[in-house]
């Protein structure tokens, strides 16, 4: 064997050297990657911060510009305008189209009174036919009661009645309050069940979502309750968080609709009288052909309005009937007497077309009241 040949092998064979791992380097290159991902880690969570701080401002004022109103509007007509109507079927049809009505124009009372002077103040008892004295005052009642509420209550509230028979056939309100399972809302209407729960706890609510609602307060079951949610919720929980707050307050200070109430008047002075407002009404409206021209009329600033509509014979018919009034004029009553439909083509005007005709004539006139005032408000 060469010289060359055998220097060649012993290359060959002898060990390669191996480079060491400079492990200084290497902990020195974790703390670098480290050092990054935290700083990557503190960046996305102070924009994350950052996003939050301006969600909740932007929400901030879009509470502070969208302030409620103070002011309320109320309708009173007669149970009789449902004698007008042939059969339970029209009878139910009238009653939705005036709770549609005053749901579009943004109603916050319906009173229902008499004109044949009963003594009618509740909506107990069964409908007993077509055009049955005093009986059309608690069927109009029960069924705008009914449409009223929201639909994943009703069951608790409405049990199966004569009265109610065609309603289930009724266009929907599809009033603010009425909302799907999973709508997002600041407040929601509800009812207190019956559920144990731990003294000092609370209630709980079914206000129609996937997960009851734990409330502040101690309340007794079956009740209808107005409850305003909480702004941070644990999704986790079992339950939601809410407080119950007066069912004014998502008109005051949320400044949504949220629906009407119904009362019941036994005569026309009971609808003045029996006011549910400590001062009572402090603009009244009545409505007549033979009153002075909406269309030249102003309107002032008020706290709660009440607009009157009479029934097949008009006002004067409801005059008449009432024993606790001494006067025969209408205009009488009324701050203000208007024709809201001037050089109308029909010799009458059904009571549900002059819902619909003299508030939209009034809205404009409501908002040109407000216009000084602050965010549709009445300063006191």
């Amino acid at each position: 064997m060469s010289t060359s040949v055998a220097a060649k092998k012993h290359k060959m064979l002898s060990p390669q050297p191996v480079e060491r791992v400079d492990w200084k380097k290497r902990k020195a290159e974790l703390k670098e990657t480290q050092k990054q991902r935290k700083e990557i880690k503190t960046i996305k969570q102070l924009e994350k911060q950052k996003e939050l701080e301006a969600a909740e401002a932007a929400k901030l004022e879009q509470k502070q510009i969208k302030k409620g109103r103070d002011y309320t509007v109320s309708i009173a007509l007669p149970g009789s305008v449902l004698d007008n109507a042939q059969s339970p079927e029209l009878r139910t049809y009238l009653a939705g189209q005036i709770a549609r009505a005053c749901v579009v124009f943004c109603v916050d009372e319906i009173v229902v009174f008499d004109e044949q002077g009963e003594d009618v103040k509740s909506v107990e008892g069964e409908f007993k036919g077509v055009g049955k004295k005093g009986h059309a005052c608690i069927q109009l009642a029960r069924i705008l009661q009914f449409l009223e509420c929201p639909q994943y209550l009703r069951k608790w509230f409405f049990p199966k009645h004569r009265d109610l028979q065609y309603a289930g056939l009724l266009n929907p309100l599809d009033s603010p309050h009425h909302m799907r399972m999973d709508d997002e809302s600041e407040y929601r209407e509800g009812i207190v069940l019956d559920r144990p729960i731990k003294q000092g706890k609370g209630s709980l609510v079914n206000c129609g979502m996937r997960k009851d609602v734990r409330i502040d307060k101690q309340l007794q079951s079956g009740l209808r309750v107005t409850v305003q949610l909480s702004d941070t919720q644990n999704q986790e929980s079992k339950l939601f968080q809410g407080v119950v707050v007066a069912p004014h307050v998502p008109r005051t200070e949320g400044g949504l609709y949220w629906g009407y109430s119904v009362r019941l008047a036994s005569c026309l002075s009971a609808v003045f009288t029996e006011s549910p407002y400590k001062d009572g009404y402090d603009l009244t409206v009545g409505t007549s052909e033979r009153g002075s021209s909406l269309d030249q009329t102003s309107l002032k600033p008020f706290k709660h309005l009440l607009v009157v509509f009479g029934g097949l014979q008009g006002l004067e018919a409801s005059v008449d009937a009432d024993q606790k009034l001494n006067v025969t004029d209408p205009s009488a009553l009324f701050d203000l007497y208007l024709n809201t439909c001037p050089g109308q083509g029909s010799r009458t005007i059904r009571t549900e077309e002059a819902i619909l005709v003299s508030m939209a004539g009034l809205r404009q006139k409501i908002a040109a009241a407000f216009t000084d005032v602050s965010n549709g408000s009445l300063k006191s």
